[in-house]
């Protein structure tokens, strides 16, 4: 009871008023167990609005990061959805039970290996976890949502390619203090629009300080 309570002010103190409204996003962050997600010596920080190291150098995202991130996609029950950077595999859990199927890559295989038990044991199952560097190559596509967990230095179009008509990119751009939370949505095969959402400092994606040939 105790952990529910803590899940629920963590939804309603930290998420919520940091305007995620969105009710979908809101009750699958008050239904996941986030503690499950994370390193049992962290575990009593599961619902604290910070970042909660993980290993090889990386953290999982704040909660208010999480939710507003999920809400800016603005998923739906049919949607494929690419993540790139797997982590401790909560907002993984998140983003396969608001779509038809998730695809999340990590550079670490132990992520994946971990995130793999985490998900099975929360009974989800229509997602396909890959060890894979986002900066050298991305699953085959297309994908109507994609979700990119840490940031990167200079834009890169191949995110874009991968989704489909309509399809929305979620990706933190720029370089620490000063980045920004940006929104792509792929109107047309060879157009797109993108929106700052919010400004953020977040962890660079491994290789992501290495701006590609590409000007955004």
């Amino acid at each position: 009871m105790k952990v529910d309570f803590a899940r629920q002010q963590m939804v309603e103190q930290q998420v919520r008023a940091w305007d995620v409204l969105d009710q979908h996003v809101l009750d699958v962050l008050s239904e996941t167990p986030r503690e499950r997600f994370a390193p049992a010596e962290y575990r009593d920080l599961a619902f604290a609005d910070t970042e909660i190291p993980i290993g090889h150098g990386e953290k999982m995202m704040t909660p208010t990061h999480e939710g507003r991130m999920i809400q800016a996609l603005t998923l739906s029950p049919d949607d494929r959805v690419l993540e790139v950077g797997t982590g401790s595999g909560f907002v993984t859990a998140c983003l396969a039970q608001l779509s038809q199927s998730v695809v999340s890559i990590d550079i670490y295989s132990d992520f994946i290996e971990a995130a793999k038990d985490k998900l099975e044991q929360t009974g989800i199952d229509n997602v396909e976890l890959v060890t894979m560097d986002a900066m050298l190559e991305l699953p085959d596509g297309p994908f109507d949502a994609i979700a990119v967990t840490g940031s990167v230095e200079k834009f890169d179009p191949r995110f874009v390619d991968a989704l489909a008509p309509g399809g929305r990119l979620f990706i933190v751009v720029g370089e620490s203090p000063a980045m920004e939370a940006r929104l792509v949505t792929r109107s047309t095969e060879h157009e797109w629009e993108s929106e700052c959402v919010f400004e953020t400092d977040l962890k660079p994606l491994v290789n992501g300080a290495l701006p590609p040939q590409f000007a955004f």
